[in-house]
């Protein structure tokens, strides 16, 4: 059966753009106006992915990906009118897969899409995740509302940080290396060096250590990264 694209952008002028350009490559399209109604038709068909504009009214696509992630692992592509860095670290952050800017050429969307559907392809099956709060030590995750904290204050972390303390904490006694990480959160295959990695558990050690947690994460050199003791030694 094809494969389903759910646009979701407010200008229907390229909802029907991109919806042509995806019918030819031989996917279906379904189309929303904004991220409410982008969240409602996920929820009746889970389509293989979402086209993400970041500027809607009523909701607009930062936190309708924030929801999606919430929820699971549905790959994202997003539009963007503003060409800066800013916004492609905050796509990154956030979870999307890829990321375009406007104006853009339909084809560069299609080749985009095609990418994602080719890699996400091979990913395994997703290991379930805790939902509940996780407590070790002076650390506390909860899951279902994304929010990390320290000694009961909390702790502010992007989507990507966030993630990558949940892994840690959900086995922590494993030592993930770099690439075991990256697989968790996007799947094999997904193009994040291990540099990326190194500075999002350096920004990880920072926010803790100003808020007194000095032992979130343990590295294992030549290996990886571990959960630390969190104040229990």
């Amino acid at each position: 059966m094809p494969r389903t694209i759910l646009i979701a952008d407010d200008d229907p002028h390229i909802r029907q753009l991109l919806a042509f350009a995806l019918a030819r490559a031989g996917l279906d399209a379904i189309e929303a106006e904004d991220g409410e109604a982008a969240l409602a038709m996920v929820a009746a068909r889970v389509p293989d992915l979402v086209i993400l504009d970041i500027n809607m009214p009523r909701m607009d696509g930062i936190e309708t990906c924030r929801r999606l992630r919430a929820a699971g692992d549905l790959p994202i592509l997003f539009l963007s009118s503003r060409d800066d860095e800013i916004d492609r670290i905050l796509g990154i952050e956030l979870g999307a897969d890829d990321y375009v800017t406007k104006p853009f050429s339909p084809r560069e969307v299609v080749a985009r899409v095609m990418a994602i559907l080719r890699r996400t392809a091979g990913r395994p099956p997703v290991v379930a995740q805790a939902t509940g709060p996780i407590a070790h030590g002076r650390l506390t995750l909860d899951p279902d509302g994304w929010t990390a904290g320290w000694s009961g204050e909390p702790v502010a972390l992007t989507a990507t940080e966030f993630g990558i303390l949940r892994t840690l904490a959900t086995m922590p006694a494993k030592v993930f290396s770099r690439e075991a990480i990256i697989d968790r959160l996007h799947g094999p295959g997904f193009a994040i060096t291990d540099r990326t990695i190194d500075s999002h558990i350096r920004n990880l050690r920072a926010k803790f250590a100003r808020a007194g947690g000095e032992d979130v994460i343990e590295t294992r050199a030549g290996i990886g990264y571990r959960l630390g003791a969190c104040g229990t030694a």
